[in-house]
């Protein structure tokens, strides 16, 4: 690109970078001053850093950005940065290179879903093959290397019956990790998965928790904990490779889910454990949310359409048993205080997470347990005391769980933002029998009511297989359920926007 005397047009935004360089902090600056921007609109970088002359141009190829003009100025330069890549008539000179179509390796521009968008939440059964694969894994038996040759088998087999169902949105199906949520304990430095009954001496009365477990149908024998060692820190990605590799293997747009930041940390806090590390639970979760927010970014820049932090435990908080001390809630073992103090502390944490992120692409799922079949044993109740926490929080979708009736009426869901986008579940992954079209569209209109036709979007109660050796549903049903709210969607389509 040739240097220019000044810049064409004038940008929206400017900021100076000074001297950093792309791999020391620049990046970070220029994602936090382009996301408030529209795509279209203009961002002006400064610096004095000479390797940004042939590194700005290749991060913009990789995110979709288009870099209009540089210019000189005295021992510095400065650079106009067009978010999204979109032409504008007011250009003048020479204008960005008209793209063709991009390929699924390529780095997708964001766009906004469609009316009546179908996804799955996550998780995806996992071939039999692949858990044997896991528990090799996990008892350090398999290399890693080979373990990701399965992996890489396993998503490509999760996405194709996505595909084939018709779904707008694809997951991995979360087919690398052993749940949704502790997998991140294998991925940050100085914690270790470790299996739930080897946990138990550190609860108050063992002998009462693992009946308690027994009660509530959890599999303890197969489930495992995160514990903490030492001060949390993300030397590598947690999710990134899953992403890259559910990219490459679809043109589709891809959501990923992170466990959220008060998931985490009630997850991690364990006397006698994580207080080695840290003086009080506070001061994890400041870790914890460094990392979630470096991943956040890493997944943004490779083109995820969504990420989804999954906060199930919320529900714990307002409908666990009272004065309940400690509880299995999707995993949670941490201690808990009363449900406003609970309520404040996850909604910072949640925000500070997603603060500056764009909102469009940032999602938060919320269910009542979903580790067993048995409908009897997973918590119960309305949004309702939830509801003042969700509308504070700065996503643009919501992804609910609906269609068991524990989760009462769509009614206090009014309250969250009109620019926010519902998923509401219509179908129960825990029932095998598949619901029909009708079903689905009947619950659907019940949404359009309250919410509009354009606020809708349409997927499951919760993921199909949240632990790996406990899937709530086979492939096939997964499947065929999906496929069944597709069908809907296009009807809905039809008869709400005409196509």
């Amino acid at each position: 690109m040739v240097w220019n005397d000044r810049h064409p047009v004038q940008p929206d935004a400017s900021f100076d970078g000074g001297a950093l360089d792309c791999g020391n902090g620049l990046l970070l600056l220029i994602r936090r001053h382009m996301d408030p921007l529209n795509s279209g609109q203009l961002l002006e970088i400064r610096s004095t850093e000479p390797s940004v002359d042939e590194e700005l141009p290749a991060w913009c190829r990789m995110t979709g950005n288009a870099l209009l003009s540089r210019v000189r100025l005295g021992t510095g330069r400065s650079y106009l940065v067009q978010k999204g890549g979109i032409p504008r008539p007011s250009v003048a000179g020479p204008s960005p290179t008209a793209r063709s179509a991009p390929a699924a390796t390529s780095i997708p521009v964001y766009k906004p879903l469609p009316p009546f968008a179908v996804m799955g939440i996550g998780s995806w059964p996992r071939p039999g093959w692949l858990l044997n694969a896991l528990h090799e894994k996990l008892c350090s038996r398999l290399p890693e290397n080979v373990f990701q040759q399965y992996a890489d088998d396993a998503v490509r087999l999760a996405i194709s019956a996505q595909e084939r169902a018709g779904v707008d949105v694809v997951t991995d199906g979360e087919q690398r990790r052993d749940n949704y949520a502790s997998f991140v304990a294998s991925r940050l430095d100085n914690c270790q998965l470790i299996p739930i009954t080897d946990l138990l001496p550190y609860v108050d009365d063992p002998d009462k928790f693992a009946d308690e477990l027994k009660a509530l149908d959890v599999p303890a024998e197969q489930v495992r904990h995160p514990a903490v060692f030492g001060k949390l820190s993300r030397s590598k990605s947690i999710t990134a490779p899953e992403l890259e590799r559910a990219r490459s293997l679809t043109p589709k747009p891809v959501k990923i889910a992170l466990p959220g930041p008060y998931l985490l940390t009630r997850t991690m806090w364990l006397d006698c454990i994580s207080d080695k590390a840290y003086s009080q639970r506070e001061e994890l979760a400041k870790d914890i949310i460094a990392a979630l927010r470096q991943e956040i970014g890493e997944l943004l820049e490779g083109g995820a359409a969504i990420v989804q932090l999954d906060e199930p435990v919320l529900t714990e908080v307002v409908f666990g048993r009272k004065n309940a001390g400690r509880s299995f809630m999707c995993g949670a073992l941490g201690e808990k205080g009363d449900p406003d103090s609970e309520l404040n502390f996850a909604g910072n944490l949640i925000r500070e997470v997603l603060a500056g992120w764009p909102r469009d692409q940032m999602a938060i799922h919320v269910c009542r347990g979903n580790w067993s079949r048995d409908e009897s044993v997973a918590l119960s109740g309305p949004y309702t005391p939830l509801v003042p926490l969700l509308k504070t929080l700065p996503v643009g979708i919501y992804f609910l769980e609906m269609a068991t009736p524990r989760a009462g009426e769509l009614k206090p869901l009014r309250e969250l933002p009109q620019e926010s986008r519902i998923g509401i579940g219509v179908v129960n992954q825990k029932l095998d029998s598949v619901e029909s079209p009708e079903q689905i569209i009947a619950k659907a209109k019940g949404a359009i009511r309250e919410f509009g036709a354009d606020r809708v979007l349409l997927n499951p109660d919760c993921g199909f297989a949240t632990f790996a050796d406990n899937p709530l549903a086979s492939a096939e049903t997964a499947e065929a359920k999906l496929a069944s709210i597709a069908k809907a969607a296009r009807t809905l389509r039809a008869n709400y926007f005409g196509g």
